[in-house]
């Protein structure tokens, strides 16, 4: 029995005569309609022949997650009075309910590609549905790729459907072709926006870590919603991890007043569907991820309570590490969030920032193909044919770099050839529907350990288990097998899943003695994530070898072991090691066993910043981890020559021997650099250690230790850069005069170490010399330093004339009484020089 009345009710419905033309018409069109709407129920309905007369069309409706895809599917089927399974059906991983007679077939992007690999053709299919396209998912992208191409070339009458609860459609109408955008008006109630962030700064999110204090805030906001309005209260946050910890916080029903309900994509089915049923009376607070942002109806919520978070994936190519990260959410996104308080009437959105930072949020979530993990991404258009995406329709290119990293991955586990082709391996690899490391763990991990055990050490690895199992997979694995939780549920059914997936390809077991449960896990785990087995180097800290370090949690048994098979880790932006959340126990064995594509045996010479020498090695390494090494005879001269090169550029110029001589010669060569440039020759620290060859040599070449540099004389090398080949080296004492004789008869060395040149020399040495000497070919005037007979400084001068007429009276009369023993004329300019007392003379 259909029910008309509430189908009458759908806003979307005065739309569909407009998709219906733009079917027939063009084959795809974008279809934008706010949540609640029944977009995703009531289209695909129409859609498929089952609000009018002619023959029914088989509809596939591809939503980003299983709990959004089994909640529509059982949408439908009460709107037309069945139970899921006859006509209306969905697929989600682990689960099938749908039959012979499905006519509308619920999956998630994810059973979509596996259909397609499978079937490009989608026979028997009328009308493909892309919902909730705005939120730029990689396999819902990849999907209406894969689409697109199969109607060009395949099947052009195969209807499309990019289905948007935003109206930012002008990319998707682009990619589609041209295709008509047909936009449904919802039911908006107005909603009020209520700023409410925290009294106190909090700190930022990084990595997965949220704040605590954040958290306490939007508790004391829930409560306060609750005090204020009326109807149930739906809060959003951003993980399970903060769902528990604000649940934590609100109390039990009875303090609050209301029953408190979490839903994520791993609640239990049984709580999902209570959620969505609607309340019996008690009010509701339900705590939820993004996944109620436009996936799903919650009805009865009057409040919405935003606390400004939302989870990206991140991928760090260079240390192998990929994972959610905590964002801030984006403006589309708080849009969302607020609408869904004014579905059923008037509302009001708590928002847990600031007015002000909410005109600095992004426009859109980051699409996830920029950020994500392109791995399986990689093996996936590998399989269609299509090794670089390049002639693939999507709205944005996947970046070059993480699609080579994917593509060293896949090499390395066997998945492609070096010309990105699909091996055979690969295409099974991909049809097992898990991300192509695990699928290399399963399949390599059957072949040692038996095909259930691996499948059930993948399956724990495919959905991290909850945190309160603990770090250590291992036990992980004990606790999932006599769990009687949601989670464990789940996790045997998709264990029972991939063993069948894996089945026929590997032996059913090792044919040697079965392995301990710690041994199994630690294989899988590295089989998996060969590049984060990681070996100790303290109390508690790691090293993978991929060169990331690790650290364990006080207090975890994996502590214990020497080596590490490391499977999930983040690395905070401010931490120098990555933090180990799940991970297992293996011996040097089991990692070499793993990770043998990264096992390296050679000779190594290079600068040793520890022990500020030249170090030559025979060394055996996993990555960058050392496994042994021996000291090294007589290694190359070459690469000697290299290393001690290296260490002058990490060192400096300290390394040499610097005699008076040579630091005043580098500095009457700089001085000349500066004052006449060229042909004299730049002489500073990043000069020299540039063109280190240019002036040291066939020193450097006969150096073989941090010894033989201290024994070279700085200055002798230094001559080797003077411009011989011009003549203008002879110049240089006539230019840069390392001593100026003055009119005692004493030569008086000349300090160029500042900016100008110095010549210090006492007063009375100078009597009768009118002019100021000077050098670089008399450009420069020298700066006279007058001293004391004791040789202590009286007066600086750049123009000695000027000072016999106007200072020497000052300095003489300060002087004379001190030093009477030497000589103090009226007119310095007609008295005899001297270098001597009054009495010497």
């Amino acid at each position: 029995m259909i029910r008309a009345e509430a189908l009458a009710r759908l806003p979307v419905q005065a739309a569909l005569p407009a998709l219906t033309r733009a079917l027939d018409d063009r084959g795809v069109a974008v279809l934008c309609a706010p949540p609640g709407t029944g977009k995703t129920t009531l289209v695909p309905l129409a859609l498929a022949g089952f609000l009018g007369e002619g023959r029914p069309r088989r509809v596939i409706v591809a939503e980003p997650r299983r709990i959004a895809a089994r909640a529509a599917a059982h949408r439908m089927a009460w709107l037309l009075g069945e139970a899921v399974g006859d006509r209306i059906g969905f697929t989600v991983r682990g689960e099938r309910r749908a039959g012979p007679r499905t006519v509308v077939e619920v999956v998630t992007t994810g059973v979509l590609l596996q259909r397609l690999q499978r079937d490009p053709e989608l026979a028997g299919v009328d009308t493909v549905i892309i919902d909730e396209c705005h939120e730029r998912h990689l396999d819902a992208d990849t999907a209406a790729a894969f689409l697109l191409d199969v109607r060009d070339v395949l099947r052009p009458g195969l209807r499309l459907v990019a289905a948007s609860a935003t109206t930012d459609a002008e990319g998707w109408a682009r990619l589609l072709g041209g295709a008509p955008v047909v936009e449904a008006e919802g039911i908006a109630h107005p909603v009020e926006v209520v700023w409410a962030p925290p009294e106190r700064p909090v700190r930022p999110p990084h990595g997965m870590r949220v704040d605590p204090a954040l958290l306490e805030h939007v508790a004391d906001v829930v409560r306060r919603a609750l005090g204020e309005r009326q109807g149930d209260v739906l809060c959003f946050l951003p993980g399970v991890g903060e769902i528990a910890r604000v649940a934590g916080r609100l109390g039990g029903a009875e303090a609050l007043g209301a029953e408190v309900l979490q839903v994520h994509g791993r609640a239990p089915a049984a709580v999902q569907d209570a959620v969505l049923a609607g309340g019996s009376g008690t009010r509701r607070v339900v705590l939820a991820t993004s996944v109620a942002e436009s996936s799903l109806t919650v009805p009865g919520v009057r409040v919405v309570v935003d606390a400004g978070l939302a989870r990206e994936p991140r991928v760090d190519h260079a240390r192998g590490l990929s994972a959610l990260t905590t964002v801030r959410t984006s403006r589309a996104a708080a849009r969302q969030r607020a609408g869904r308080a004014g579905r059923e009437a008037p509302g009001a959105v708590y928002r847990c920032w600031t007015e002000a930072d909410d005109a600095r949020l992004p426009r859109f979530p980051a699409a996830e193909i920029a950020v994500a993990d392109l791995t399986a991404f990689a093996l996936q258009v590998a399989c269609w044919g299509d090794p670089d995406a390049s002639g693939l329709a999507l709205l944005d290119p996947p970046p070059g770099g993480a699609m080579a990293a994917a593509r060293d991955v896949l090499t390395a586990v066997g998945a492609v050839t070096a010309d990105g082709r699909p091996t055979d391996r690969g295409r099974r690899m991909a049809r097992l529907g898990l991300h192509p490391r695990l699928a290399r763990a399963l399949l390599d991990g059957a072949r040692e350990v038996g095909t259930r055990r691996a499948a059930e050490v993948v399956a724990l690895l495919s959905e991290e288990p909850p945190r309160e199992y603990g770090d250590d997979l291992a036990a992980a694995w004990r606790t999932a097998r006599r769990g009687g939780d949601a989670y464990a549920a789940r996790w045997r059914a998709e264990a029972r899943r991939l063993e069948q997936a894996a089945q026929g390809g590997a032996p059913s077991g090792p044919g040697h003695e079965p392995m301990g449960d710690d041994a199994v896990a630690g294989l899988v785990a590295a089989l998996a994530f060969p590049e984060r087995v990681a070996r100790a180097r303290g109390e508690g800290a790691y090293l993978m070898v991929s060169g990331t370090g690790a650290e364990l949690g006080a207090g975890s048994r994996l502590r214990s072991g020497q080596w590490l098979a490391i499977a999930v880790a983040d690395r905070p932006v401010t931490a120098a090691s990555a933090r180990v959340t799940l991970g297992a126990l293996i011996d040097e064995d089991t990692a070499r066993q793993a990770a043998g594509a990264l096992f390296r045996e050679g000779e190594e010479v290079g600068w040793s910043d520890e022990r500020r020498d030249v170090v030559a090695r025979s060394v055996e390494r996993l990555g960058a981890v050392e496994l042994t090494s021996r000291a090294l005879p007589s290694p190359d001269p070459a690469l000697v020559g290299r290393a001690l090169r290296d260490g002058l550029r990490r060192e400096g110029l300290g390394l040499l021997r610097w005699t008076p001589e040579a630091g005043g010669l580098r500095q009457r060569l700089a001085f000349l650099h500066r004052e006449l440039g060229a042909p004299w020759p730049d002489v500073s620290d990043e000069a020299l250690l540039e063109h280190p060859d240019d002036w040291l040599g066939w020193d450097l070449d006969r150096a073989r230790r941090r010894a033989d540099l201290e024994r070279l004389d700085a200055g002798k090398a230094l001559e080797r850069l003077l411009p011989w080949a011009s003549g203008d080296a002879a110049r240089l004492d006539e230019l840069a005069p390392e001593r100026i004789e003055v009119p005692s008869g004493s030569r008086i060395r000349v300090d160029y170490g500042g900016e100008q040149p110095v010549l210090a020399v006492k007063l009375q040495e100078l009597f009768g010399r009118q002019e100021t000497p000077r050098v670089a070919g008399g450009r420069v005037p020298v700066l006279v330093h007058l001293l004391s007979p004791a040789g202590r400084p009286a007066a600086v001068t750049a123009d000695l004339a000027s000072f016999w007429k106007d200072g020497y009276r000052s300095v003489r009369a300060e002087l004379r009484g001190r030093y009477p023993r030497h000589p103090w004329p009226e007119d310095p300019t007609t008295a005899a020089p001297t270098r001597r007392t009054n009495a010497r003379r």
